[in-house]
């Protein structure tokens, strides 16, 4: 079993910057993929970046490419979510999650076994 724990969410204004954390504890981390999901108020959950179990393969979906950054530390158990220039339409209620694949990028929310409660994350205008 494994505990996701997020953190860094917060009020920013428009162009400004935080950074996501996601804590695991109950298993090492370094034999999972890890993804970041997001779902603003009336919306769909959305896809953001995932991450391989040794951190070699990244993916960003293409709304937040060149914004953020998906990264991790295996040592210290730990993804991140680094966000840049931040817009109104980043606000939502983001998630990360953990799948026990080993070496790949996990794209699917359906193959993620493990789901944090969520940071809010709101970008003013």
């Amino acid at each position: 079993q494994v505990q996701l724990v997020e953190s860094g969410g917060g009020l920013v204004q428009a162009g400004g910057s935080l950074r996501l954390s996601c804590a695991a504890s109950g298993r090492t981390l370094s034999t999972y993929g890890m993804g970041w999901f997001r779902q603003a108020p009336g919306k769909d959950q959305e896809f953001v970046a995932a991450i391989s179990s040794s951190g070699s393969s990244i993916y960003h979906t293409d709304s937040v490419k060149g914004r953020f950054f998906i990264s991790r530390d295996n040592v210290k158990n730990t993804v991140y979510l680094q966000m840049n220039s931040l817009k109104p339409e980043d606000t939502a209620l983001y998630y990360c999650a953990a799948g026990r694949q080993l070496g790949v990028l996990i794209l699917r929310r359906s193959e993620y076994d493990y789901w944090g409660q969520g940071t809010q994350v709101t970008v003013s205008s």
